[in-house]
């Protein structure tokens, strides 16, 4: 078993400072610096490929390599059209439903640099004015706009401000670290990932322990739009550990304090034989495992098959409840998924 302690306080920081930075898939690269800026207090180097994903590798006993992917790129929303009122309509990034966003906080972010603080709402918002007819909307793209926090009543007020079709919109995570080690907040998919990434580097960089193969971190910045991975892992690599969220809800097994192996999802099984290794490993350290299969959901190895990629490839990840809304996991589950990987970075 494995005896060197995870320090769960790094990653939590980690994990919050980096839920607080907007990163919609497409405007990356202020969370990619961050990532940066912890590898570098590290001592570890790391590169951006053509397409803009992060990559930092350890290097191992064996040069037969492994790669561990996650991603920081999150949902959110471009400006679609300035609506003749100073609303603005949003066209989705990333797969969610319009409801899930009703009410939330966030910033718009214009092609000059600036941000101006907005609210999705929908285009009947108000109770005592629409009555009942609330409650019927159906919300859609024609039906949920962008409420800038600015005084404007016209479309030329809002682009007099810079304002264009085409600025990206974050919607503000709000995270939260409970007294009980819950940690909520909109993107837990897939920071917690890409945290846990970085304390498993941490704990091997301090304590001077070499993976048992080269090992490739991919931190990818397209996957919640469906080709994240399709390229830039390194030559070489012949199996692929997926690192992203366990959805939690009815009819699954998944756990907001325990790691999850996704055996199946939308784009088919993933490796029955590096399933079973991961499930001894788990075993063999004590770690409660989890298995689920998640039917609208995809994963960066399911799109680096897609693209033709010859890898074994298998995932796992922490619960996570309420996926692609308000998001809840617990530090029980990070601490889990960061001691599997670890095992299986020291596995042969």
């Amino acid at each position: 078993m494995l005896a060197l302690e995870l320090d769960i306080h790094y990653a939590t920081r980690v994990l919050l400072d980096l839920l607080a930075t907007p990163s919609p898939t497409g405007f990356t690269d202020k969370a990619l610096n961050k990532v940066e800026a912890y590898l570098l207090e590290l001592g570890v180097a790391s590169y951006r490929t053509p397409k803009g994903a992060l990559v930092w590798t350890l290097p191992g006993k064996k040069t037969e390599a492994r790669a561990v992917i996650s991603h920081i790129d999150t949902l959110g929303a471009m400006v679609k059209e300035i609506k003749e009122k100073g609303r603005l309509r949003l066209s989705r990034v990333g797969g969610y439903d319009w409801a899930s966003i009703e009410g939330a906080s966030c910033v718009l972010h214009t092609f000059e640099g600036k941000e101006i603080t907005a609210t999705v709402l929908n285009t009947k918002q108000s109770t005592h004015i629409f009555g009942p007819e609330l409650a019927k909307l159906e919300r859609t793209d024609q039906t949920i706009e962008l409420r800038l926090d600015a005084e404007v009543k016209t479309c030329y007020e809002v682009s007099a401000l810079g304002v264009e079709v085409g600025n990206f919109v974050s919607f503000d995570s709000q995270p939260t670290l409970t007294e009980t080690g819950f940690i909520k907040g909109r993107h837990l998919d897939n920071k917690a990932s890409v945290a846990i990434s970085l304390l498993v580097t941490k704990a091997m960089v301090e304590a001077n322990m070499q993976p048992s193969h080269d090992t490739h971190f991919f931190v990818s910045n397209y996957e919640e739009v469906g080709h994240g991975a399709a390229a830039g892992i390194p030559e070489g690599a012949t199996e692929l550990l997926c690192l992203d969220m366990a959805a939690v809800g009815e009819g699954q097994t998944s756990d907001e304090c325990c790691v999850t192996l996704c055996v199946k999802d939308s784009s088919g099984p993933y490796d029955y034989q590096m399933n079973q290794e991961l499930r001894t490993l788990a075993k063999r350290n004590g770690i409660s495992l989890k298995s689920d299969i998640y039917p609208y959901y995809g994963s960066d190895a399911s799109a680096a098959w897609r693209a033709g990629g010859s890898y074994r490839a298998a995932l796992i990840g922490p619960g996570v409840d309420a996926s692609h809304a308000y998001e809840r996991t617990h530090q029980k589950a990070i601490n889990a998924t960061a001691r599997l990987l670890m095992a299986y970075l020291s596995s042969d």
